[in-house]
């Protein structure tokens, strides 16, 4: 998968919002699933102090970022003090971690986005405040890596900007287990996303809001691109709602 940063020009997504609310059907919350165990916020704590002790890391007085290719564009929920576009190389998005809940349950399972080998991933580098960012960082820690078993899938990575390379967190860069589906067809993905919803939302949903946000920040993901089209053929050929 290759990112397209070109000349931005006007492009009107197929998949719509109408498309993503009948996606949408209110799904309970199943719990964790088996072989996995919810960290702990002292755990989480832990983890950050790990994570920035690396001599990778940047030092107490320098900027912290984290590379945001997915969720986190549209909802990092931290002070975003800076945002700036980068590439991150030999890493491409894809849609491999499968999901039996937030977004997917265990009877229709849901795809979230990681970082897999090869290619171009371009995306946004977000500052983290400088003030309480320790406590931001476990914060955002405890969203995207809620299970101990999960608590390798972080790494300092080297981004290339407009300013020079930059090191940043990265999230889910090569994740590996049970619930990992590897070079599933493009096809797969987009009949899982279109149908697939928890308690936390769709798969439609998060498509749309990556790709949306993608678009406003200059950035053209062709396969994500292609993925809303596919999605919304789908969508669009489910019979309507009876009035």
């Amino acid at each position: 998968m290759r990112d397209d940063t070109g000349a931005r020009r006007a492009r009107a997504m197929r998949l719509t919002p109408e498309m993503v609310r009948r996606a949408h059907r209110e799904e309970p919350d199943p719990g964790p699933g088996p072989g996995f165990t919810p960290a702990t916020e002292a755990e989480s704590a832990a983890l950050v102090e790990a994570l920035l002790a690396r001599p990778e890391a940047p030092g107490p007085g320098e900027p912290l970022y984290v590379f945001a290719y997915g969720s986190l564009i549209w909802k990092p929920e931290f002070e975003v003090t800076e945002s700036l576009r980068g590439t991150l190389r030999g890493w491409h998005r894809s849609f491999c971690i499968s999901l039996t809940r937030w977004r997917g349950s265990p009877a229709c399972p849901g795809l979230m986005l990681a970082l897999e080998r090869g290619g171009t991933c371009v995306g946004l580098l977000l500052r983290l405040p400088a003030e309480g960012r320790t406590e931001a960082l476990v914060k955002l820690v405890r969203r995207e890596i809620p299970h101990r078993e999960g608590a390798d899938m972080a790494r300092w990575s080297q981004i290339d900007t407009a300013r020079g390379r930059l090191p940043a967190l990265v999230f889910w860069a090569g994740p590996k287990g049970p619930n990992i589906e590897h070079r599933l067809p493009l096809g797969t993905v987009a009949h899982r996303l279109a149908h697939a919803c928890g308690h936390g939302g769709s798969g439609a949903e998060y498509l749309y809001n990556t790709v949306e946000h993608l678009e406003a920040a200059g950035i053209h993901d062709r396969n994500l691109w292609r993925l809303q089209d596919l999605v919304a053929e789908e969508i669009g050929a489910w019979p309507l709602p009876r009035a």
